[in-house]
């Protein structure tokens, strides 16, 4: 990675400097200095743009014949254009150096041309691969090849001796090249030991699937790929030493291609390998056969699969029957022959996603995600290819140029805008390709280092990067303008007569006085709400005076002012003024992000929503005002009324959605993986809140939906933090398969599926490795230790407070022996302190504990130690006395002294006092009744102490419906932005009912 100082180095010192570390590299041989020496200026041009050519050849010297050409890869030409007297080295570069600064590179290759780069390459290192005996070596081979060749490709792209289409299909075809003959060595040397799978009488092999640019052979330089494995059918290996089921066999071959692209050496990687388009994703198997793989994409496949099908190649193609059958399962799921309105559906909403994501994360200088970027010719093509491809085969290609041609063709889209995207499509890969070559990094970001700026100007042809960068925004201009012109959607005006509009427009505009201002509106606002609306409008006119927004952000500002005002008055809110200072606050907060304000303009059904959302809660509005991203969230109609659905289709939900999200986050980014589970909480709670105060949600199925939805980012969490570990120190030796040998356990309201809006996570870490084992990485760690870091890991990921805040406040004090425990327990010293150690409180605890992730085992393990402990027998009159002075002491600590308001948690008669009469039924009697222990939230537990005989069905019911009046009203309570409750008769009823049932049970508590 470059230090400060070489940031601030010239191209030229750059060069030189790389040039001098050549020079003495211990393995540079005679030959090959002087062959440096023959091309020394056309090197320090390429070093000085690019610093991963640089670094590769001083580290291997040896690739300098092949990567300046006496050995390079060059298209077959006719005979015609050879020329009997040029040498293979002037054919191979011109020594004229201002030849190469001319910026005029060869013809592109066509198809016959790729196939013989293909076939190069795969002669090549087949031959390499010949000798492999280990899997070492096989990773050590293939990243020598690759960077070899990368090293070449970047010599001549640096120098524009080759067309950036020239470029993308030599990269596409290396990878294609290194991911099958990688593929080709492991299922050979496998099936010596396991066999070969049949079908036929045939080999059956694994077909890999190439997604996104890889599929269309597009691949940029530093790409990670993303790969989907399928195989034909069931059965068994034939003719190893040991058999083994095929979907096992294949596995096993997709785990070790993956480790053999994968894995990091000292060498560096092949490729990042992303299996996260497979589906089910990260919680699906690595391999599916074929009946299995059509059934998913008939039954659960979903819009965004279809747009990555379109790309989907099968890199090992082998022209078989197979081939054809996995063909054939994709090719109806992915091109419709008759258009369904869905498509067109989905097709905006991915439109609103991309426009959503630039917003959220300011991707001005992102030439691939950024507005006008690579990402929206792409869209823009593949709209078009899932539109109409059912019906056009020649829209059903890979390539996004060619269909880019075919589109123009077919007479869809104008032959001169066609051209234009193409145009403007290559001049964004080229820029791409020398961002990356640069370092040989995954980037789309347009440099700050002064040299990197110097390096792409120069391959660009430009003079000054300022000319570079205006070229750069008038193509990113027209893309974006073709991009916005898709699936569009019409909008409502105000007609001439509106007015209320016009009324509204002068409140804005003019400087009116305060009784012109209620004149104004006197057909529509009481005096004291016109007094109120135009004191917040005064107010928050002089505060933008403050404020310098430019002239854009100032005109956007004038059109949505007199919007906002006028859906206020329309929808007639309880106190109007209120709800604008709340709306203000919101709009304060994004006058710097005129891409919000934007929103609100253009869609009007967004702005009726956040004034409905600001009337009827104040903590919604402070939630958008800290972060304004929740605004998206508002251009889908799911919000009231529409989020009333079971707690097993909820969390089905809450996967598929959130696997969609984290699809767009590069694995290996923690910044983003982080940010993105945090916008994903922040979105689905507004979602839920949003039905909760239009009253469409019941109480139990708010807490239900949080609950969930808690378990399905924690277990997103558990899953990076594992990944994140096993990448540095390997994974326990004991485990086996996809095993953690760990367990996640969810304590208080996580629990007992009661979470609110802003309830912290009581967790405890579970594993099983046993004593004395060892990871497997490198840097291997005692077992023990390694889960500690894990749970250090998870708690870094939950805790952290990043833009978009926490994602959840964990408390792991239930442990065993709570904050002087380990942070991840073995759950057999969990089971001896529940046995041995544990206090009353605990066990009390240990009712409302569920199993919420993890090991299948470990979980089991956890229930029946669980089940064990709460069905011991207990003296019932030392088990109450016990009961009743934690209560005691619990309200001494934790209730507020304040009479005039009302903590309902901690209150007599409060949500804990039933909590804990619950815990007292299950632990009195669970020895008897064992059904006790099958539920750990409370609205259960009385109707298991009913079913028992332990209660009547009227206390039940009592309880229940005062259980969920006072969280109901919790819940508001936060909603509102308060914690404490008003007195009222209706909450002094309740509270008196609960009490009630405290003294028959308890008696009156006292030390």
């Amino acid at each position: 990675m470059p230090t400060d100082k070489e940031n601030s180095m010239t191209n030229v010192e750059q060069a030189e400097k790389f040039w001098q570390q050549l020079l003495t590299a211990p393995s540079l041989t005679a030959d090959d200095k002087k062959l440096a020496a023959q091309y020394s200026e056309l090197l320090k041009l390429a070093f000085s743009r690019s610093a991963f050519l640089a670094e590769t050849l001083i580290q291997k010297p040896s690739f300098l014949s092949h990567v300046i050409g006496f050995q390079s890869l060059k298209p077959k030409t006719p005979q015609k254009n050879q020329t009997q007297n040029t040498s293979e080295q002037d054919d191979a570069l011109p020594v004229d150096l201002n030849e190469v600064q001319q910026n005029a590179p060869p013809k592109p290759y066509v198809d016959s041309d790729a196939q013989h780069i293909s076939s190069e390459y795969e002669s090549v290192l087949k031959g390499k691969l010949s000798d492999v005996s280990n899997e070492d070596d096989l990773l050590n081979v293939l990243r020598e090849y690759r960077n070899q060749e990368m090293a070449r490709i970047t010599f001549l792209d640096t120098l524009n001796k080759q067309t950036i289409e020239s470029s993308l299909i030599q990269v596409s075809a290396l990878a294609d090249v290194l991911i099958t003959q990688a593929y080709l060595w492991i299922y050979h040397h496998l099936a010596i030991r396991y066999g070969k799978p049949q079908s036929g009488n045939q080999d059956m092999h694994m077909y890999i699937l190439g997604m996104g640019k890889l599929g269309g052979k597009e691949l940029n330089f530093s790409s990670d790929i993303d790969l989907i494995f399928a195989y034909p059918e069931k059965g068994e290996t034939q003719g190893g030493r040991k058999s083994l089921e095929n979907q096992q066999f294949f596995t096993k071959v997709a785990q070790k291609l993956i480790q053999a692209l994968n894995k990091v050496t000292n060498d560096g990687q092949v490729y990042r390998v992303d299996m996260r388009l497979r589906p089910f994703g990260d919680s699906g198997p690595l391999v599916m056969h074929f009946a299995a793989f059509e059934d998913y994409y008939q039954d659960q496949g979903r819009h965004w699969e279809r747009f990555a099908m379109v790309k989907a190649r099968i890199i090992n193609d082998d022209n078989s029957q197979n081939a054809v059958w996995l063909q054939s399962i994709l090719h109806p799921f992915t091109f419709r022959r008759y258009l369904d309105f869905t498509t067109l559906d989905a097709l905006r909403n991915m439109k609103k996603l991309i426009a959503t994501e630039i917003r959220r994360r300011r991707l001005n200088n992102n030439i691939k995600l950024g507005a006008g970027g690579i990402r929206e010719v792409e869209f823009f093509a593949q709209s078009f290819q899932l539109i109409h491809g059912g019906r056009e085969p020649a829209l059903q290609s890979k390539s996004l140029l060619r269909t880019l041609t075919a589109l123009s063709e077919l007479g869809i889209v104008e032959s001169n805008v066609t051209e234009q995207l193409k145009h403007d499509y290559l001049f964004l890969r080229k820029v791409e390709h020398t961002l990356q070559q640069s370092q040989d990094r995954q980037t789309q970001t347009l440099p700050e280092a002064p040299w990197q700026q110097s390096a792409l100007t120069e391959v660009m042809g430009y003079n000054t990067y300022a000319e570079f960068l205006k070229q750069l925004d008038a193509t990113m201009a027209r893309i974006h303008g073709h991009f916005n012109e898709l699936v569009e959607e019409s909008h409502e005006t105000h007609s001439d007569e509106d007015q209320l509009f016009t009324a509204c427009q002068d409140a804005w505009r003019l400087p009116l006085q305060e009784d012109e201002f209620a004149e104004t509106f006197s057909d529509y606002l009481s005096a004291a709400d016109s007094s109120g609306i135009y004191i917040a409008l005064k107010t928050f006119k002089d505060k933008q005076r403050n404020y310098r927004i430019g002239q854009k952000g100032e005109d956007t500002l004038n059109k949505l002012l007199p919007e906002i005002l006028y859906v206020l008055i329309n929808q007639h809110p309880n106190h109007a003024a209120q709800v604008l200072n709340r709306l203000l606050g919101v709009i304060e907060a994004i006058t710097g992000r005129t891409t919000y304000l934007d929103l609100l303009l253009e869609n009007p059904d967004v702005l009726k929503q956040l004034v409905k959302l600001c009337e009827r809660s104040d903590w919604i509005a402070q939630e958008i005002k800290r972060f304004p991203l929740l605004l998206d969230e508002l251009l889908t109609p799911l919000y009231l009324g529409q989020q009333n659905t079971d707690i097993h289709t909820s969390k089905k939900e809450y996967q598929l959605e959130l696997r969609e999200t984290m699809l767009r986050i590069e694995q290996d980014d923690v910044e983003m993986l982080m940010d993105g589970l945090r916008q994903f909480k922040l979105c689905q709670q507004l979602r839920i809140a949003a039905s909760d105060i239009s009253d469409s949600l019941p109480i139990n199925n708010v807490s239900d939906k949080l609950t969930v939805l808690a378990e399905v980012i924690l277990e997103h969490a558990v899953n990076a933090a594992w990944m994140q570990m096993r990448e540095r120190y390997g994974v326990p030796s004991h485990l086996e398969g996809n095993e953690k040998g760990f367990a996640v356990i969810g304590y208080g309201k996580l629990g007992g599926y009661e979470l609110g809006y802003g309830s912290d996570l009581d967790l405890v870490f579970l594993h099983n490795a046993p004593r004395g084992i060892s990871t497997d990485g490198k840097k291997s760690l005692e077992a023990q230790q390694f889960y500690i870091k894990l749970a250090q890991r998870i708690m870094h990921l939950l805790n952290t407070k990043t833009l978009f805040g926490q994602l959840y406040e964990t408390d792991l004090r239930l442990r065993p022996s709570g904050n002087a425990g380990l942070l991840c327990c073995h759950v057999d010293g969990f089971e001896k302190y529940q046995t041995e150690e544990a206090w009353t409180w605990e066990h009390q605890a240990l009712v409302r504990a569920r199993a919420i992730c993890g090991d299948v085992e470990l979980l089991e393990d956890f229930n029946r130690v669980r089940s064990t402990i709460l069905t011991q027998k207990r003296d019932k009159q030392a088990l109450a006395t016990d009961v009743c002075k934690m209560r005691l002491k619990m309200r001494e600590h934790l209730l507020a002294k304040n009479n005039e308001k009302v903590d309902l948690k901690q209150c007599v008669g409060g949500i804990t006092d039933i909590e804990f009469m619950a815990q007292y039924f299950v632990l009195a009697n669970a020895q008897s009744v064992e059904s006790m222990t099958t539920y750990p939230d409370n609205l259960r537990i009385f109707d298991s102490a009913v079913q028992g005989n332990i209660i009547s069905a009227e206390t039940a019911t009592k309880l229940q419906r005062a259980y969920l009046k006072l969280r109901e009203q919790y819940h508001h309570l936060t909603l509102a932005d308060t914690k404490y409750a008003d007195q009222s008769e209706e909450l002094d009823a309740i509270r008196e009912e609960v009490t009630r049932h405290w003294d028959n049970l308890f008696g009156k508590c006292s030390e």
